[in-house]
């Protein structure tokens, strides 16, 4: 039996589970605060990320980037699902809430020094502190939820085991560093398929939805904050508001088209059994390190217009280019289910291609800028509907 919300005192509710079908269940001010402080890693990382990039260190900074961005999306998206499911909103689950905060200001302390010099410990700290906070949090669930405990004990211990892995970790030798963090990434992948067999949670797809964009939304909100940082400080060197014109004006129109197609489309209705949901939910990986990593390539477009960029002009643009190809292109493959090749797709990856192509092109950041609001024009025009945050979506 679920529960539209729980009964009993603000000190301490029941965890039972709420209800799928709740109405106007939108992301709570806890919620808020939560992604607005793990943005923190996310610009942490981020920075450290166009830092390697800048020195030309491309393999060590792709490398990095992906390792640690792993932990802060993995994070982030377990407490996502779980509130979905279980908030109470009682003292024990929002001093559990700000432990994981707590968490995350460790793991993004922590996460240059991991970035550049492949140094764990305090990220790694960090992200445990964070995933034992929930193990506590489906312990609770398991008490009070009967229906589905064997679920949520298999959440518990799953994470547990896991955990004691990546602590384990920091005292393996050099060489077996990547091999086990791959091993523990698996690991940590594989409990919400293991775990949701034994009983589905209860998860609002609604508030999944509006909880993905609004963590979207922040996303690239840092980038533009990034950018517009990395801009004035090309603008104190001999470096004139025309030579950086045409970078801000294509990376403005990236990430203003980056916003309009995530929000063309619907997912709600899409989120409808545990295999859509997993691979919305994993989805997203790509998505927000591809949105974040933008900013990176723009200021490294920006370094070697002062000629601090260390790299080859084609790779330079690549790091830009790239990323925006693979957000277009993940965030239709999660959209389009498993609906006829149409013309829509046709759009989506002649986009995909043609940002591609402006790798090569003498201003990659404009022409990528002109090539996405291209296709969101195509996308909107062919789909026949306004693409206006709230209104029904494209398919």
């Amino acid at each position: 039996m679920t529960h539209p919300q729980p009964s009993g005192s603000a000190w301490h509710r029941p965890m039972l589970p709420r209800l799928s079908t709740e109405r106007h269940r939108t992301a709570t001010v806890l919620e808020l605060f939560f992604d607005l402080c793990f943005v923190t890693a996310v610009a942490q990382t981020a920075a450290a990320f166009e830092h390697e990039l800048a020195a030309g260190k491309l393999g060590h900074g792709v490398l990095g980037y992906v390792l640690v961005f792993f932990a802060i999306w993995w994070a982030w998206m377990n407490f996502t699902w779980f509130a979905s499911a279980y908030d109470t909103d009682d003292v024990p689950y929002r001093l559990l809430t700000l432990l994981q905060i707590a968490g995350a200001l460790v793991l993004a302390a922590g996460a240059s020094k991991a970035l550049e010099e492949y140094d764990f410990r305090v990220i790694t700290y960090g992200y445990v502190v964070m995933r034992l906070a929930m193990v506590s949090q489906w312990l609770r669930a398991a008490r009070s939820d009967p229906e589905r405990r064997r679920t949520c004990l298999r959440y518990a211990a799953g994470i547990l085991v896991v955990q004691i892995g990546w602590v384990a970790r920091l005292w393996l030798p050099d060489g077996a560093g990547l091999p086990s963090f791959l091993v523990l990434v698996v690991a940590e992948l594989a409990v919400p398929a293991w775990a949701e067999r034994a009983g589905q949670t209860t998860w609002h797809p609604h508030h999944i939805a509006e909880r993905y964009g609004l963590f979207t939304l922040i996303v690239l909100g840092e980038s533009i904050t990034a950018a517009t940082g990395t801009v004035r400080a090309a603008l104190d060197t001999s470096v004139s508001l025309g030579d950086i014109a045409p970078l801000v004006v294509g990376g403005l129109l990236t990430v203003f088209a980056m916003w309009w197609l995530y929000f063309t489309q619907s997912a709600a209705e899409k989120l409808n059994s545990l295999g859509t949901a997993l691979r919305w939910g994993y989805g997203h990986y790509v998505v927000y390190a591809s949105a974040a990593a933008v900013a990176a390539g723009l200021a490294v477009e920006i370094a070697h217009l002062t000629g601090h960029a260390h790299l080859e002009r084609p790779v330079i643009a690549a790091a830009y280019t790239v990323p925006v190809a693979l957000y277009v292109a993940v965030l239709r493959l999660l959209h389009r289910g498993a609906a006829k090749f149409g013309v829509l797709d046709v759009i989506w990856v002649v986009g995909v291609i043609a940002v591609l192509a402006v790798t090569f092109t003498p201003s990659p950041v404009l022409a990528t800028g002109c090539v996405m609001s291209v296709l969101v024009a195509a996308v909107v025009g062919v789909s026949g509907r306004s693409a206006a945050p709230g209104v029904a979506r494209t398919a």
